[in-house]
């Protein structure tokens, strides 16, 4: 198998495993009041077409090579970056149904799906093959194994003990957004575009073409959503546990 079928099978393969993920988790969080059958059966319909329309989108446009770039032209990445960042945060803030939803999913889970991070380390395979910058793999590579295996390792402890580790899981998801904001910037400085500035020995070719690209135009917004429905999971806890005691808290 050579590397580039080997980067599709990985990159697919661990998008595809990640939708379907997702969508367990969704399944077994909605079991339970007020959710009814039919609500939980709307919710993952719906769930279930953003995200695989979302993953066919990014797909076909960077199979097309959308977002490929070359010198002296501008980037086109930043649009399959951070328009689903802007739609995703805007509902995970303002919409009620998505709030109900972020209430039923455990922490525990939003944390423990982004152990699917360590497949960052492919970075340190390709900068080792000569394949691949190491001002964008280092950084990239390093950052997404250490969130990875962290992933894991807070979630059980948070399962065991959600009063003793909510700092941890803050922390763990500063630290991730703060891994993945390095990697984009490292990523767009060495990509051959109008905007490179680094790596012109060693253009990042590899990040801007299929199957890599699905990274920044899938992948990456994805983990930054679900850090930012973490975060607010944490925030809206700790401001439960600030109310009066026995305060009646309404979600309709």
């Amino acid at each position: 198998m050579n590397v580039s079928v080997l980067l599709t099978v990985l990159t697919l393969a661990s998008a595809v495993s990640i939708i379907v993920l997702i969508l367990l988790g969704l399944r077994m969080a909605l079991q339970t009041p007020p959710w009814t059958a039919r609500d939980r059966d709307k919710v993952l319909i719906a769930f279930a077409i953003a995200l695989i329309g979302w993953f066919l989108a990014a797909t076909v446009s960077a199979w097309l090579g959308a977002y490929h770039a070359a010198p002296g032209t501008m980037p086109t990445i930043q649009y399959a970056l951070f328009t689903p960042i802007i739609i995703g945060a805007w509902l995970i803030w303002r919409s009620p149904t998505v709030s109900l939803i972020i209430d039923a999913i455990p922490q525990q889970w939003l944390v423990g799906v982004q152990v699917f991070r360590v497949l960052g380390g492919i970075f340190l395979v390709l900068y080792a093959m000569g394949k691949m910058p190491g001002v964008f793999a280092w950084p990239a590579g390093v950052g997404d194994l250490l969130v990875g295996v962290l992933a894991g390792v807070i979630a059980a402890a948070y399962a065991r003990a959600p009063r003793v580790y909510p700092d941890l899981v803050m922390w763990w998801n500063i630290l991730g957004l703060t891994d993945l904001i390095i990697a984009v910037a490292t990523g767009i400085a060495s990509s051959p575009s109008r905007i490179q500035v680094t790596a012109f020995d060693q253009p990042n070719v590899l990040i801007t073409i299929f199957p890599l690209v699905l990274v920044p135009a899938f992948l990456v917004p994805l983990w930054i959503l679900l850090h930012i429905a973490s975060l607010t999971k944490l925030r809206r806890r700790a401001a439960t546990a600030d109310k009066p005691h026995g305060a009646a808290i309404s979600h309709m």
